[in-house]
């Protein structure tokens, strides 16, 4: 049967979003129904919008949230209705190579649910990332719901889906961010100052934070930052010399590259120690090329990670970040700038595409 419910669709590339009747499946096996509380207005939304991640049109848009399990389908056991969840992109598989390993976070068969949201009409739609939240209501396969202490606002839960995540996960699961270490943070968005606060946490003695924005270098200083660069009018060799000179001359021990451009890599690249560690989390396009001396990199040693998610873990992640948040050892209150109706999803992303916000929250 299913119900309908509004949710944010983009019909095409380019093309301003709209709100839309949505069809949403009673939950078949393995899938639960979740009514969705509230979805961060993230980028990569926008480069759905854009045609930047598949030209899978319609679209029904969002992917950052927190909500109440309304309902699940046969065998699911590890969520139940009335549950407070924070949805993932990543539902592991428990079953493929990585997950034997003991890595699921490496999980190389996630899945998302089977059956199809669609419009008022039948056209099927692609939800974002395999959520589709910037809905009432979503379909998701129960392994998608992380259950969370639901002492925490959904605004604030809902972050860890998406940007936070990737960013806390880039320094404390990706580079291993250690006590004392010195750490670079190239872009200072959402996930860059998310980057910033997990450095922290995890007990670093220096955070650099790099940007072109002074308001964005404003708020990483407020969230943890001890230092910043206004990287604007600096060339590569600039940003470079601007990071050694505020580590010893050596440059920092993880530089975690936040934009995911190749000149933001390379200054990530001769930005650190060596031996050092650079964390690649922004995300590149198709068209973007490196060339560099194959030299350097044997000459210098250290780590070269990219950063998927964070490489996080839900099941293990979720509920810790969490929990540090209600303790007050984690302000991911902090990094919502607006909450906003469904139907200001258009003008959130002009926003987000000016610098004006970290994160605008569609509240239900």
């Amino acid at each position: 049967m299913g119900q309908m419910v509004r949710g944010v669709v983009a019909a095409g590339r380019g093309a301003a979003v709209s709100i839309e009747e949505i069809n949403v499946p009673d939950p078949g096996p393995g899938e639960a129904v979740v009514q969705v509380q509230a979805c961060g207005v993230c980028h990569t939304d926008l480069h759905y919008r854009e045609g930047g991640i598949s030209d899978d049109f319609p679209f029904l848009l969002g992917h950052e949230a927190a909500g109440i399990v309304e309902s699940v389908g046969d065998g699911v056991s590890d969520v139940q209705p009335g549950d407070f969840v924070v949805l993932n992109w990543r539902a592991v598989c428990g079953s493929c190579r990585a997950c034997l390993r003991g890595r699921p976070w490496y999980c190389f068969n996630t899945h998302n649910a089977k059956q199809k949201m669609t419009l008022a009409d039948g056209t099927e739609l692609s939800p974002a990332l395999g959520i589709g939240a910037f809905a009432e209501k979503t379909l998701v396969a129960a392994g998608q719901c992380t259950k969370v202490d639901p002492a925490a606002k959904a605004e604030v839960a809902g972050l860890l889906g998406c940007g936070v995540m990737a960013g806390l996960g880039a320094a404390i699961n990706t580079g291993n961010v250690g006590r004392g270490d010195t750490v670079a943070v190239i872009g200072s968005g959402g996930v860059g100052t998310a980057a910033v606060v997990g450095a922290r946490l995890a007990g670093a003695a220096k955070v650099i934070a790099i940007d072109i924005d002074e308001r964005k270098l404003a708020t990483a200083r407020e969230l943890g930052a001890t230092h910043a660069i206004n990287s604007k009018d600096l060339d590569h060799d600039g940003v470079v010399e601007a990071i050694q000179d505020l580590t010893g001359g050596y440059g920092a021990d993880v530089v975690i590259d936040a934009v995911g451009r190749p000149e933001t890599w390379k200054q990530a690249f001769y930005g650190r120690d060596l031996a050092g560690t650079v964390v690649l989390v922004g995300v590149p396009t198709p068209d973007m090329r490196l060339d560099m001396p194959l030299l350097d990199f044997f000459g210098r040693g250290g780590s070269l990670k990219s950063s998927w998610y964070g490489d996080c873990l839900p099941s293990r992640d979720f509920p810790l970040l969490i929990d540090l948040h209600l303790q007050g050892r984690l302000p991911l209150d902090r990094f919502v700038s607006e909450t906003i109706a469904l139907e200001d999803v258009e003008a959130a992303f002009t926003k987000m595409h000016h610098g004006d916000v970290l994160r605008s929250v569609v509240l239900f």
